[in-house]
C-alpha cells in the first residue's frame, strides 16, 4: 500500500482500514508471544502500514480545518 492509494480514499474507508491493521497487529503481538509468529518482519510492515494511514487521516483533516 501507497501514500497515493490511502489519498483516494475516503476518511471512512481510512479508519476501517486503520482499525484492519490494529487488529492484525495485536494478533501478531500475541503469536510473537507464544512463539507461534512465522514472519516477524511482518510486524514492522503493519506498524508503519498503520502509521502511514493515521498520518493521512491528519492530513485530511488538517486540510478539512483550513478549509473552513
Amino acid at each position: 500500500m501507497n501514500a497515493q492509494e490511502l489519498r483516494d480514499k475516503t476518511p471512512d474507508q481510512l479508519r476501517e482500514q486503520l482499525t484492519e491493521l490494529k487488529k492484525e497487529q495485536f494478533n501478531l503481538r500475541f503469536q510473537a508471544a507464544t512463539g507461534q509468529l512465522e514472519n516477524p518482519a511482518r510486524m514492522k510492515t503493519v506498524r508503519r502500514n498503520a502509521a502511514r494511514v493515521m498520518t493521512i487521516l491528519n492530513e485530511k483533516a488538517a486540510s478539512a480545518a483550513d478549509a473552513e
